[in-house]
């Protein structure tokens, strides 16, 4: 099963001309998370030929014009593609009422349902049948959230030379064990799925952190990560200004990565827009000077996560 983020925005505070304002998509398989929406985003789903049309959920971190002001555009666009299912937007408190004060102020087309629950308790707040996305607070001027969306356990590997060694005929058979089911062999002898195949597998973990002071619970949360996404948003030399602003340096964010058990990726976003491509190459550095496998994400970068086995 197909997991990919796509960078649709970097930058913080303003866009500029190659770096729209914050916001990802998540593709699993066919449906689609967008975890915030700043402006511009409707440009990056259209140049990367996304089907905006399946986006399930819109997470929001917080309430910050750079972080919402793409989905009004985004709700209205989605009135011109035949929109059947509903669409649920997560986020903080009063998103419910951007929502609602956008649409009537715009006087939008919405010929679809919209869904808006705003978040009282951290916890899980989306579930799908073999995943599910959960919310950390975070410390911002504002009510801020980050997230997770995190696998369950794989079945193991299942092993068909001994299905045969135990009689147990290839087919229907061979199908149930795979899904945890008992069987009877061809000698009538049970068969449990330990029996004939590996342990269980990890699955996957997508981590999301934006807008917030650097502190170490938001380690624990994104513990496990194949990728996690956090703001970077300026260099160790400006760390009294990010405290200020309540934001984080980019070597701060990489301390958080580093001291994660088995984080694989660091993927830098959000960056002050007084940086230039040249100057962020800067942030990197310090970055990786913490944790090694840190990247610059870029407007419509592609991350795929893989199975680690």
């Amino acid at each position: 099963m197909n997991l990919e983020a796509f960078i649709l925005g970097c930058g913080g505070m303003m866009p500029l001309p190659n770096r729209h304002l914050t916001s990802v998509l998540l593709r699993r398989e066919g449906e689609l998370f967008l975890f915030d929406c700043g402006e511009g985003t409707q440009v990056s789903l259209r140049r990367l030929n996304l089907r905006w049309k399946n986006i399930s959920v819109i997470f929001i971190s917080h309430t910050h014009a750079d972080h919402v002001t793409g989905i009004p555009g985004l709700l209205m666009l989605s009135s011109q593609v035949d929109r059947e299912e509903p669409l649920y937007i997560v986020g903080p408190p009063r998103i419910a009422e951007y929502i609602e004060t956008s649409r009537n102020v715009l006087d939008m087309y919405i010929n679809y349902e919209i869904i808006v629950q705003e978040i009282t308790s951290p916890g899980i707040v989306y579930k799908g049948d073999d995943f599910h996305v959960r919310c950390f607070p975070l410390r911002h001027t504002k009510p801020c959230y980050g997230y997770t969306l995190e696998e369950e356990m794989r079945p193991g590997e299942f092993h068909p030379q001994k299905a045969r060694e135990l009689n147990v005929p290839m087919g229907k058979l061979w199908g149930r064990l795979q899904k945890g089911e008992t069987v009877q062999a061809a000698d009538g002898r049970e068969v449990r799925p330990e029996d004939v195949m590996g342990s269980p597998r990890q699955g996957r973990k997508f981590s999301f952190v934006t807008d917030t002071l650097a502190f170490p619970e938001i380690s624990a949360h994104v513990t496990g990560s194949d990728l996690f996404i956090c703001e970077g948003m300026f260099e160790k030399e400006l760390a009294e200004d990010a405290r200020g602003k309540k934001h984080m340096t980019a070597e701060e964010a990489a301390c958080l990565a580093a001291a994660s058990a088995d984080v694989k990726k660091l993927a830098l976003i959000h960056y002050s827009p007084r940086y230039t491509e040249h100057e962020l190459k800067k942030i990197l550095k310090e970055a990786q000077e913490i944790f090694p496998d840190t990247v610059l994400s870029r407007d419509r970068m592609v991350f795929p996560i893989d199975y680690v086995d």
